[in-house]
């Protein structure tokens, strides 16, 4: 992809906030990327920057091993933010001093900000902000001034006003800072005196583009999943390429109930074609007696690699590997770009382009979530499909801790379709909500009976990104039709409890 006139570039320094950095940008209308901190002089040089951010990152600088700029990004003369992490390299390698906090320092907590600065211009002076730290700058460099500082941390922020170097040790990028986005703009358009520009229209035209480039012959197979990630994926590869694109959908006995028939009546009604394939035995008989998340995702990821490219075999002259992947997806994998730490493994399709011998397009990996959407709504996508709850690539399998059986996805399957309450013209106010099978039978009665059956947990959030979630508060009278409709009509479930922990300190799924 082609780079604006302008860009802000990201160093991630290995912070979980480290693309949502980039999306706060984004947010702006400014064009990001996110680079690894040993990117070369060059690497940072053709995306030609208006700024430079320094991301957070898990370790202390003192670490033997602890991430470390290649390139000193503020020879570049662009204006710098250093944010934890980035803000306690700037002092170490600049004549502060950095030390060990007292205790690791997470929460919300309030800010005395000096309005002054470019920085926290058009602020009040007093501030709630999100810190997550274990260490801290007890002495700026010098010809640094502190800028900020709660009560616990006497320097929050400082800068050098003469270079445009800020640092902060809270988190402007996440939503729990009172006006963090008001912050970064702040350094978008005072120091960095960019335009806001970048467009998801601009995306567009710049992805139809590079994907004809990079294909310019050949067929592309496209793994399909019916969510709007792989759709917009398809419609996108499709507006590029045309008839040379052949989506692939893999029922793996995992989706919702009745997707993969909505699926193809879906994409029929636009006139593209899926190859499906029902592969819902195997999978499940391969599951028989796995427990453990991460080997669960492992199973299925095998399965699916070996059915996909069974099927992606049968397609001619096939020489390219098309996926969904977003943003989220790879902080929540492995940082492709920088040395995140890894959560969680992600896709069922990790690898498979290199055993097919296919080569990757991944065209909507440097959106988030709602971009992807608004995507969709550029290429047509129906609304059906816009506004879908995202699905995890395991299905069900991650909603089910323990053990995943046919009779256990049924009960999940019959449970999650009460759920997604459309009806109560709530859908659409929710970004996520869905059921999960617990592996554990509580003691109920019904009628004159005394039953031992699953409980069911409800998890509803709201989000933009889906880096952070706050759990949705759902009114109680729905809550209680949910909960009675599923201990009623759903075999096998005689207990419901709802999910109120925010992301973080949790994930959005269970497992």
């Amino acid at each position: 992809m082609t780079a604006p006139a302008r860009s802000i570039v990201v160093l991630d320094f290995g912070g979980q906030y480290a693309q949502l950095i980039a999306r706060r940008v984004r947010d702006a209308r400014v064009f990001s990327v996110v680079l690894p901190p040993d990117e070369t002089e060059e690497g940072i040089r053709r995306w030609n920057p208006a700024g430079i951010i320094l991301s957070g990152g898990p370790q202390s600088v003192y670490d033997e091993g602890a991430p470390l700029p290649r390139t000193d990004p503020r020879a570049f003369g662009v204006p710098v933010l250093g944010l934890c992490y980035g803000m306690q390299w700037m002092a170490h390698v600049s004549g502060g001093e950095v030390t060990p906090a007292n205790g690791r320092e997470y929460g919300r907590a309030v800010a005395r900000l000096a309005t002054d600065s470019e920085l926290f211009a058009g602020l009040e002076p007093e501030q709630t902000v999100w810190m997550s730290h274990g260490d801290s700058v007890i002495k700026p460099p010098p010809g640094y001034r502190v800028t900020g500082s709660t009560p616990s941390t006497p320097v929050a922020a400082f800068e050098d006003a003469e270079h445009r170097i800020y640092g902060l040790q809270f988190h402007p990028e996440v939503r729990h800072t009172e006006h963090g986005s008001a912050i970064l703009e702040n350094f978008l358009f005072r120091a960095c005196r960019v335009r806001p520009d970048w467009t998801i229209e601009s995306f567009r035209h710049e992805k139809v583009g590079a994907i004809r480039r990079q294909a310019p012959a050949g067929s592309v197979v496209c793994a399909l999943s019916g969510g709007v990630d792989s759709a917009v994926t398809a419609l996108l590869l499709r507006e590029a390429l045309g008839n040379r694109v052949h989506p692939i959908l893999v029922d793996h006995g995992l989706l919702r109930a009745h997707e993969a028939r909505q699926v193809q009546e879906a994409f029929g009604r636009l006139g593209i074609e899926i190859r499906a394939v029902d592969a819902s035995d195997l999978f499940l008989s391969r599951l028989e007696g796995v427990t453990d998340p991460e080997e669960k995702r492992r199973v299925i990821g095998r399965t699916f690699i070996e059915v996909f490219e069974r099927e992606a075999r049968e397609i001619p002259d096939a020489k390219y590997l098309a996926q969904g992947t977003l943003y989220p997806d790879v902080i929540e994998s492995v940082s492709i770009k920088g040395p995140s730490a890894v959560i969680k493994t992600h896709h069922n399709v990790g690898g498979l382009a290199e055993k097919l011998g296919l080569e990757l397009i991944e065209p909507v990996r440097e959106l988030f979530k709602d971009e992807v959407r608004r995507l969709g709504g550029e290429l047509g996508l129906p609304q059906e499909f816009l506004s879908r709850h995202p699905f995890p690539g395991p299905g069900l399998a991650v909603r089910i801790p323990g053990e995943v059986t046919r009779e256990r996805v049924a009960i999940l399957q019959r449970a999650d379709e009460i759920v997604q309450i459309r009806s109560a013209g709530l859908y659409d106010a929710i970004s996520q909500a869905f059921a999960v099978l617990l592996p554990v039978k509580s003691v109920g009665v019904m009628g004159d009976n005394r039953t031992h059956d699953f409980v069911c947990a409800v998890r509803a959030v709201q989000t933009t990104d889906f880096m952070t979630a706050d759990w949705f508060r759902m009114p109680h009278e729905l809550l209680d039709r949910i909960a009675s409709r599923i201990v009623g009509t759903v075999r096998g479930i005689n207990r419901v409890v709802y999910d109120v922990t925010s992301k973080p300190p949790a994930t959005i799924e269970w497992e």
